[in-house]
């Protein structure tokens, strides 16, 4: 298994006195305040971070109060189309050098030169621009070089446009952006600016860099818009084509550093790489994103590359905004924990959804992939609140380890695939879950607990998987559970569960749209439902199933009200045909060699392989 940077310890103390200083709505809090150590991919590393969790956890973002504050009678005018020499202001064959802090409008065109920063005191270097073309035929069209803390001001009503040169001159590194800085960098004001990075990044901050308001475009060859301390996006229109990663923040030494947080503004991002990169966290407070990576989920990406809608490599902590990505590779992505606690997502993948290598918890918000192979991947789910809409050509859900490797071959790496291990858990406790899957509906390679909620699984038609698959057991104590499936793997929750259960095997396949209904032995309806595909096992429980008592299911009734996921509110079972009794807390008979409890009940038959494949099917934590 890769190792993965995640920030925590080993040491217990250290853990023990973080999570004894914050808390989540969504579980406990993130270690990701500890220091920063290598160390394998681990479940308990994290679980449910908040949005001011996951920002605690990370140095303070570039400071721009009064950045976009000047006095006129200060400002110091430069004409582009005629540059002179003056205060703080020195001009040579075409370069335009600052040597002050101070603020300075830059208006007019420079077809073929270079403005620089390198002010070695303290102060703000403030450029205003105002009509500003800069185009440089050899390097960067402004570059940052030394100052306290560098200011881009897009005048209001101005339009403004730099343009690097497609190959530079100098051998340097840096500058490697149109618009690039060593100090901590602020893009605010209400003007328009656009940037084309011709050899590299469009705008590249080396230290923090945020961007407050304006209109801003960037066309890069690499990066879009890149901080490599941190990049906040608080507010404005940004629109980003980048050959690599639209927005990124690559900073690999600092444990609290190299995040990316979206907290206001529209961003929409066009990539051939990552939409939205992080070192460490991405997180997401407030704005509108919308993301294509890679081509989208109708393409496809090279074994070694990456086309991930959002990835962060310690966590992506989504608490606010709307986020839509497509994506030829995972919708998001962490080596780490991915955390919803608020927000919108819709998102399409030709791989996951989502997929975390340790940890993926849901305690609110609304979270809809449209099309995936696999929903929800992790080494651990926890769906806590919120709304969940899973479309998946494999699994719905599926709890197993990070890559496949390691995931087919048993916990570890080693051993039996199909032995139920620790590692692996689903822990479904509120929310509402509605499934579609080709493959199996919920899939852990370890254990399922269910205390609350409501989940429907529209599950595959495909004997080879069903729509509830557990190594180990699935215990019930709590909402209400419907999965419709192939009869030919299906399996029901634990005999021990503390809520009434039923699990029907029918002895025909039922076409899609028929309804059904479970009644109880006097004939009261316990659930109504309009099956999305055809099924022939039918599993279902609430608080209302009496353990120990026969349950009737039958085809042919009517269903009224509202439906989640097919399971209607209220229904009617009159002129309904009966399809077969069942006794609640009993396995179905000939349910796919399930045991009572879930799962295979322990080793496959001698040279069986398990069905759909690998454990796990997610890829590999790149």
């Amino acid at each position: 298994m890769r190792t993965t940077r995640l920030r925590t310890t080993l040491s217990a103390v250290a853990i023990a006195a973080l999570l004894a200083g914050c808390s989540s709505a969504g579980g406990t809090a993130t270690a990701a305040a500890a220091a920063d150590t290598v160390v394998s991919s681990d479940v308990s590393a994290s679980t449910g971070a908040t949005v001011a969790e996951a920002l605690a956890a990370n140095a303070a973002a570039v400071d721009t109060t009064g950045a976009a504050e000047y006095d006129e009678a200060d400002v110091v005018a430069v004409d582009l189309d005629d540059p002179v020499s003056s205060t703080g202001v020195t001009v040579d064959d075409g370069t335009l050098t600052i040597t002050a802090a101070g603020t300075y409008l830059l208006s007019g065109t420079l077809e073929d030169g270079q403005v620089v920063v390198d002010s070695a005191g303290d102060g703000v270097v403030r450029l205003v621009l105002d009509g500003a073309d800069i185009t440089s035929s050899t390097t960067a069209a402004i570059a940052v070089m030394d100052a306290e803390q560098a200011v881009v001001v897009l005048a209001d009503g101005s339009t403004n446009h730099l343009a690097d040169a497609a190959e530079h001159a100098s051998a340097d590194e840096e500058p490697n952006a149109a618009l690039y800085s060593s100090a901590d960098l602020v893009l605010t004001g209400t003007g328009e600016l656009t940037v084309e990075g011709n050899a590299n990044d469009g705008i590249a901050g080396k230290d923090g860099l945020v961007v407050e308001s304006g209109t801003i475009t960037v066309d890069a060859v690499d990066d879009g818009v890149r901080g490599k301390d941190s990049l906040v996006v608080a507010g404005g229109t940004i629109t980003v084509t980048a050959g690599g990663d639209g927005l990124k923040s690559d900073d690999t030494e600092d444990a609290t550093a190299g995040y990316v947080h979206l907290a206001g503004g529209t961003v929409a991002v066009t990539s051939g790489g990552d939409g939205v990169q992080a070192e460490t966290d991405v997180v997401v407070s407030g704005g509108e994103l919308v993301v294509e990576a890679g081509g989208g989920s109708s393409a496809t990406v090279a074994e070694d590359d990456s086309a991930k809608g959002l990835k962060g490599a310690v966590s992506v902590v989504v608490g606010g905004g709307t986020v839509q990505v497509d994506a030829a590779d995972d919708a998001v992505h962490s080596n780490g924990a991915v955390s919803v606690t608020d927000g919108v997502l819709t998102m399409a993948s030709a791989d996951d959804g989502v997929h975390a290598d340790t940890d993926v918890t849901i305690t609110g918000g609304t979270v809809t992939v449209t099309d995936s192979y696999e929903g929800l991947e992790s080494a651990a789910v926890t769906i806590a609140g919120g709304t969940v809409d899973l479309t998946a050509s494999d699994d719905g859900v599926n709890v197993a380890g990070g890559n496949d490797e390691s995931a087919a071959a048993g916990p570890g790496g080693g051993g039996d695939a199909f032995a139920a291990s620790d590692e692996f858990q689903l822990t479904i406790s509120g929310g509402t879950t509605v499934v579609d899957a080709g493959g199996d509906g919920l899939d852990s390679n370890g254990y399922a607990t269910m205390t609350g909620g409501t989940v429907v699984v529209n599950g595959p038609t495909e004997s080879m998987n069903g729509a509830i698959d557990v190594n180990g057991s699935f215990d019930v104590d709590g909402g209400v559970l419907l999965a419709a499936g192939s009869a030919g793997m299906a399996v029901g929750p634990a005999t021990s569960s503390a809520q009434g259960w039923l699990s029907a095997t029918l002895d025909s396949v039922q076409p899609a749209g028929t309804t059904v209904q479970v009644t109880s032995a006097d004939g009261e309806v316990l659930a109504t439902y309009t099956a999305a595909k055809s099924f022939q096992s039918l599993v279902f429980s609430s608080a209302e199933v009496e353990s120990g008592a026969a349950h009737v299911v039958s085809a042919g009734g009517t269903a009224s009200g509202e439906d989640v996921g097919g399971l209607s509110a209220t229904g009617d079972a009159t002129g309904a045909t009966q399809l077969v009794t069942v006794t609640a807390g009993e396995q179905a008979a000939g349910a796919g060699g399930g045991a009572p409890g879930g799962g295979f009940g322990g080793q496959p038959p001698a040279g069986a392989q398990r069905p759909g494949g690998q454990p796990s099917s997610g890829g590999t934590a790149d």
